[in-house]
C-alpha cells in the first residue's frame, strides 16, 4: 500500500513539474514572440547607428562655407570614397564643396575651395540674404544638396538650383571618373531636367542605367500609394535639347496620405543602391512630429522599380542628437549612401548645419525589411 502512495505522489509531482516546465516554456515564447518583443526587434534591426564621431564635417573658416555645411552626396571611385557636400558661405550663396576618405569614416582631405558653383539668377533679381528670414541654412540662390552617381565610367551630379521659391529647377552636370580622381573640376554645362518658373527639387539618376535606359526618380507621390515616378530617357544630359523637360507634380502640393509610420512623404534622400531584394532607397517624411524630418526606407523592384515592394515599418533614422537639433532643429536629410564591407552607410545633414553619418549591417537590414515590410503595412 505504501508503494503504491509513493507511486502516486511521484506521477503527481512529475505531472505538476513537466506542466510547470511546459508553463514556463509557454510563457517564455509568448513573450518572445509578442508584439511588443517583435517590434522591438524590427525596430533594431533597421536602426541606423550614428558614427561616434559625428558630426564628421563642421563649417569651416573659408568665406564660401562658413554659414553652414550639409546634404553630401557620395561616391566609390580609386579606393576613395568621394563626397560632394553644400556649404551656404557668408553672402548666403550655396556652392559644392569636397572632401573624401579611404575609409568611408575618416575624410581626411578637404579641398578649401568649391568644386562647383553656379550663377542661375535672373537678371534684374535681386536677393538678400537675411539669416533670420531664411534659419535653417537655405540660401537665397545657388547650388543645393547634390547627389551622385557614377555611370558608365562618367560621375553625374544632380542638385537643386534656387532661384527665388517659384523656380527651384533640377539640374545635372558630369565630370569623367579619371577627373574626379586626380581633382581635375573638368564639369559639363549644366542640363535642366525640370521647366523653368516651377517648383521642383531632390530628383535622383538610379546608379546604372535600366532597361538599356537612364532612370530619374522625381517624385514618390502617384495616384498609386505603391508606386514612385520614374522617368527614362536615352541622355540626361539632352534634357530640354532633344526631349522636353520633364513633367512632375508639385510635391508640395500633394495631401497628406498615411501609409506605414508616415502621413507625409517629402522627398527622395540617396540615389537608390542595387540589392540581391530589389532597389534600396531612403526617404524623408513627417509623422505626428510635422516639424521633424525623419529618414524611411523602401524597396523597389529591380524589374520596374516604380513599384514598392517593402516599405519599413518605422523609421531608420530620427532627429534625436544635439547636432540634428541646432541650426534647424529637427533635421535628417540624407543625400549619399554606400553598401561596404556588408555596411550600409548613409551620409546625410543634421540640423541644416553639420555633415554626419550612420550604418546598419545591411545583411539584417535587408532581410527584416524584406519579412516585416509591405507596402500596405500601416501603424497600428
Amino acid at each position: 500500500m505504501s508503494d503504491l502512495i509513493i507511486f502516486f505522489v511521484a506521477v503527481f509531482i512529475a505531472f505538476s513539474v513537466t506542466g510547470l516546465f511546459f508553463y514556463g516554456l509557454w510563457q517564455m515564447l509568448h513573450a518572445f514572440f509578442s508584439q511588443p518583443r517583435i517590434q522591438a526587434v524590427v525596430q533594431e534591426a533597421l536602426e541606423l547607428v550614428r558614427n561616434a564621431m559625428n558630426p564628421i564635417l563642421r563649417t569651416g573658416s573659408y568665406h564660401w562655407e562658413k554659414e553652414s555645411v550639409l546634404n553630401p552626396a557620395i561616391v566609390e571611385a580609386g579606393g576613395r570614397t568621394h563626397m560632394f557636400y553644400r556649404a551656404v558661405g557668408a553672402d548666403g550663396v550655396s556652392r559644392i564643396g569636397y572632401a573624401s576618405s579611404k575609409d568611408g569614416v575618416n575624410f581626411d582631405e578637404r579641398l578649401p575651395f568649391p568644386v562647383y558653383a553656379a550663377d542661375g539668377l535672373r537678371d534684374g533679381v535681386h536677393y538678400r540674404y537675411d539669416p533670420v528670414q531664411y534659419p535653417s541654412g537655405g540660401s537665397w540662390g545657388g547650388t543645393e544638396d547634390p547627389r551622385a552617381v557614377i555611370i558608365d565610367n562618367k560621375l553625374y551630379l544632380t542638385f537643386n538650383m534656387f532661384d527665388g521659391w517659384d523656380n527651384m529647377r533640377v539640374a545635372a552636370i558630369t565630370l569623367d571618373v579619371d577627373d574626379l580622381i586626380n581633382h581635375r573640376w573638368n564639369w559639363s554645362k549644366p542640363s535642366f531636367l525640370s521647366p523653368a518658373g516651377e517648383r521642383h527639387k531632390n530628383w535622383v539618376l538610379f546608379p546604372e542605367k535600366v532597361n538599356g535606359q537612364f532612370a530619374l526618380m522625381h517624385n514618390l507621390h502617384t495616384d498609386d500609394e505603391n508606386r514612385v515616378r520614374i522617368e527614362y530617357m536615352n541622355d540626361p544630359m539632352r534634357i530640354g535639347a532633344d526631349s522636353p523637360h520633364i513633367d512632375s507634380p508639385n510635391p508640395h502640393a500633394m495631401p497628406d496620405r498615411t501609409i506605414a509610420w508616415h502621413k507625409r512623404m517629402r522627398s527622395i534622400g540617396p540615389p537608390p543602391i542595387k540589392t540581391a531584394f530589389g532597389w534600396l532607397f531612403l526617404y524623408h517624411a513627417n509623422d505626428d512630429e510635422t516639424h521633424k524630418y525623419k529618414m524611411g526606407a523602401a524597396l523597389l523592384d529591380l524589374l520596374d522599380p516604380t513599384k514598392i515592394i517593402a516599405r519599413a515599418p518605422l523609421p531608420v533614422l530620427v532627429p534625436d542628437a544635439t547636432y540634428e537639433n541646432e541650426g534647424k532643429p529637427g533635421i535628417v536629410y540624407g543625400c549619399g549612401a554606400t553598401i561596404k564591407d556588408d555596411t550600409l552607410r548613409v551620409y546625410y545633414g543634421g540640423g541644416d548645419n553639420v555633415v554626419c553619418s550612420a550604418s546598419a549591417p545591411i545583411g539584417s537590414f535587408l532581410d527584416t525589411l524584406m519579412t516585416h515590410g509591405t507596402p500596405q503595412m500601416a501603424l497600428a
